[in-house]
């Protein structure tokens, strides 16, 4: 493999750069794609060489993978930056892949981030991955389905990576402390499994962020005991200051996250409810956008079964605004909890979704004159608001068998409560109030049927 764009000296370089797989077996992970006879593992062994995009979290191995395979091919390697890089970059290397220097097994271009590229930015490159100039590889943390176009992702196999496990980013850290050509081997660092354990959870399944915070704890270590370094606690605590878990806001994880917090609202765990607001809080989300989905919960999951949830959702929307962090959480996870334990319901939603439905398909049918508005003589000259029943002057307060709907559209029961929460006394209500509708229209249809005959 020849880097068409060699930038690199031989000057110092971080750990995890110097700690990058050059083989399939220093790969952490992503088994699911590199067992024998995956896509991937023979596209890795040269048997196969095809443009990719590399989906997943960062520090996974995104980058190293794109390396190993122009490796494999005897291929150039060009890394790029959509966040960096234009258009005028990549024409440069297409430029570059055309000329007589052009390596025996092609170039593959590696554009990180690609989901930083525009649609037309995308479509730039298309031409010359079509004709083989380029084998293209996009790494990108966003969901390639939204976040790259069509044209593109119809030339390029998709591979999904997985975040690393705390035992894959171990082994990652023992083989750093191990390695004395690239790693910290000849610093005979000392480290017991708890320490590296609790590394590897720090980093949150980014092998780049172990290594990176290894590189860290080892210089602490060295500084505090030159002859014999260890990871001790008190090194682990200092190296390891305002750790966040990753949460990547309005990317997949941001809405894997909130769907998850929201599924368990509806299948009534309030322990996994409270698990999942825990880790967008902790995560960085903005307390309130949480605060604005547990009132949509409120009305879509339980709705009439019990009212009070729309109101102690706007209340711990409220107090959470006034009290900012921290102490405004615990109004969230007071609501998410009730939220939980709540009676369910996605009548009112379903009936929402329904008529909004016959809306939009029925057009503008005409309001019938009984239930028109007749503020002025003219209107009630045109027979406005004529025949309209007032329900207050009827028995019971309720108008039987009078009808609300347009002429032209047959009566519809889009509400239908469900027998948990105060819709059981709903559902009572509304079955004896349909039954005196049915009979009151039946009982009007044969009467006039008697005055026609």
């Amino acid at each position: 493999m020849s880097d068409l764009f060699d930038n690199t000296d031989d000057g110092w370089s971080p750990l995890a750069d110097r700690m990058r797989p050059s083989t399939v077996a220093d790969v952490a992970g992503q088994k699911h794609l590199l067992g024998e006879g995956k896509p991937l593992a023979r596209l890795l062994s040269g048997e196969t060489l095809h443009s990719a995009i590399f989906w997943g979290p960062p520090g996974v191995g995104k980058t190293t993978l794109a390396r190993m395979i122009a490796q494999s091919a005897d291929a150039g390697f060009v890394g790029l930056s959509a966040v960096l890089a234009g258009v005028k970059d990549i024409r440069a290397v297409v430029e570059q892949a055309s000329s007589g220097m052009r390596p025996k097994g092609g170039t593959v271009l590696f554009l990180d981030e690609v989901h930083r590229f525009n649609k037309s930015q995308q479509d730039a490159f298309l031409p010359w991955v079509e004709d083989g100039t380029l084998i293209f590889i996009g790494a990108t943390t966003e969901n390639p389905s939204f976040a790259l176009n069509n044209a593109l992702l119809s030339r390029a196999q998709t591979y999904v990576l997985k975040s690393l496990t705390t035992d894959d980013i171990v082994d990652v850290l023992k083989r750093a402390l191990r390695d004395e050509e690239k790693g910290l081997g000849t610093q005979n660092i000392q480290a017991t499994d708890e320490a590296l354990e609790r590394l590897a959870l720090a980093a949150d399944g980014d092998a780049r962020r172990s290594l990176n915070l290894l590189e860290l704890a080892a210089d602490l270590a060295v500084a505090a005991n030159h002859d014999a370094p260890e990871l001790t606690e008190r090194v682990l605590d200092e190296a390891l200051t305002d750790t966040l878990r990753r949460f990547d806001r309005g990317g997949d994880a941001f809405y894997d996250q909130i769907s998850a917090l929201h599924k368990a609202v509806r299948g009534s765990d309030p322990d996994a409810s409270l698990y999942w607001l825990a880790r967008m809080i902790d995560g960085g989300c903005d307390p309130l956008y949480i605060a604005r989905r547990i009132v949509r919960m409120a009305s879509e999951d339980i709705g009439n079964a019990d009212p009070r949830a729309l109101q102690i959702a706007l209340n711990a929307w409220e107090s959470a605004h006034r009290l900012g962090q921290p102490e405004g959480e615990l109004m969230l996870a007071q609501a998410v909890v009730f939220m939980a334990c709540a009676a369910k319901s996605n009548a009112v939603y379903g009936a929402w979704n329904a008529a909004l439905a016959d809306a939009k398909r029925l057009g503008s049918l005409e309001v019938p004159m009984h239930i028109r508005n007749a503020p002025t003589q003219l209107m009630k000259d045109l027979g406005h608001g004529d025949g309209y029943r007032y329900a207050h002057d009827e028995a019971d307060a309720f108008a039987a068998g009078e009808n609300y709907f347009p002429d032209d559209m047959e009566p519809r029961q889009y509400y239908q409560p469900v027998d948990r929460g105060l819709e059981i006394q709903l559902g009572e209500k509304l079955r004896q109030l349909r039954k005196l509708n049915a009979e009151a229209r039946s009982k009007m249809v044969r009467s006039a049927e008697k005055d026609a005959d």
